[in-house]
């Protein structure tokens, strides 16, 4: 009987461990199941973007072309008309929406990084703000995750405060693309649309430029931080006519997401994207990030490298309606010194070594 009872016990002690086990492999395995499933959400949610941006604009202009030449020539017709009338609308405030903002897609394009936002200081609701965004990068990511979408909280870190991202005017004129773009609080980088925002919108409104603009991407590469901020001084002027505060802010690791194929000083294909750039206004980048299957391999997906953006300490700036260019100089200083300490008190926690330095242009 002795035996029997040991044998049943030994039997049952072994069930025990083999069911524990099971479950364990079990847990084990749905988790690796949920883990590739968000990657490959936050992989859809980047190339979402991408497509959005790069694709997009012209994808429909391409449709509603080929459709004035169909029997659906009226849907062309109308869309035509509304774009007529809606025109101004960009210029205006555009037509924000919080639906879009607060899209669960931002969140896993958030953590595909991850992109985080650091607040310094509080931004009082009851003045206006002319954020200067920097480096540009390649595509800007970290400024729109940060300042389109409320994936990093900024209206919980920053409450009472609206921000519009200032992008190419060109943008603005191709169809559809216009209207999910001022759904999440673009507007066109001018003096009119900016004007507005900043005079006509009432108060707690930040417009946030990228100053170096697409000139700056030229210069983008990993490890290196140079900004083209000495002779942009079209923002500091704005922000002085409309007594509007200057904040600097930096993301930190947004030139490390692509690689940019440099060309040598004094090359033909480097003299062709100068010339370029004084023709357009914008230079094109030759560029290269991660594959699609492969982390390893050469494709269009930025790679998965953390950016932090710290919006740093405000410049308080006086009302000044036709300032002269010593006042624009003085305040353009002061801009920046604001980002420079920012810069230093903040490179070693995200990412830079102790002797990293900020070449300004």
């Amino acid at each position: 009987m002795k035996t029997i009872i040991a044998a049943y016990s030994k039997n049952l002690k072994g069930s025990r461990l083999t069911l524990r086990s099971s479950f364990q492999s079990l847990s084990a395995a749905s988790a690796f199941i949920q883990h590739h499933f968000r990657t490959c959400l936050q992989l859809l949610s980047v190339l979402q973007w991408i497509f959005s941006f790069l694709v997009m604009g012209l994808l429909f202009l391409v449709i509603f072309t080929y459709l004035f030449f169909t029997q659906l020539w009226l849907v062309s017709a109308l869309y035509m008309s509304w774009l007529l009338i809606d025109w101004e609308t960009p210029e205006k405030g555009g037509r924000r929406s919080l639906w879009v903002r607060n899209w669960s897609v931002w969140n896993y394009f958030r953590d595909y990084f991850p992109i985080q936002l650091v607040k310094t200081h509080n931004l009082p609701p009851g003045r206006n703000y002319i954020i200067g965004s920097h480096p540009h990068g390649i595509l800007c990511i970290g400024a729109f995750c940060n300042f389109v979408t409320e994936s990093t909280g900024f209206s919980q870190k920053f409450p009472g405060i609206r921000p519009y991202l200032a992008t190419l005017a060109g943008n603005f004129r191709l169809p559809v693309l216009r209207e999910y773009m001022m759904s999440g609080g673009l507007c066109p980088v001018n003096r009119k649309s900016i004007g507005y925002v900043l005079s006509k919108s009432g108060r707690g409104n930040a417009v946030v430029i990228v100053v170096g603009g697409a000139a700056e991407s030229l210069s983008c590469q990993p490890g290196v931080t140079t900004l083209i901020l000495s002779r942009r001084q079209g923002f500091v002027r704005l922000a002085l006519e409309n007594g509007t505060d200057l904040v600097p802010s930096f993301s930190f690791g947004e030139t490390d997401l692509y690689q940019q194929v440099h060309f040598p000083e004094g090359s033909i294909l480097r003299a062709a994207q100068c010339k370029f750039q004084k023709l357009f206004g914008f230079a094109p980048c030759f560029f290269y990030g991660r594959g699609l299957t492969s982390c390893q391999s050469k494709g269009f997906i930025p790679y998965s490298r953390p950016v932090t953006t710290v919006i740093g300490e405000p410049v308080t700036v006086p009302q000044i309606k036709d300032p002269s260019p010593q006042i624009v100089d003085q305040y353009h200083e002061m801009y920046k010194r604001s980002l420079l300490k920012l810069f230093h008190e903040y490179k070693t926690k995200y990412g830079l070594g102790e002797a990293a330095e900020l070449r300004i242009l």
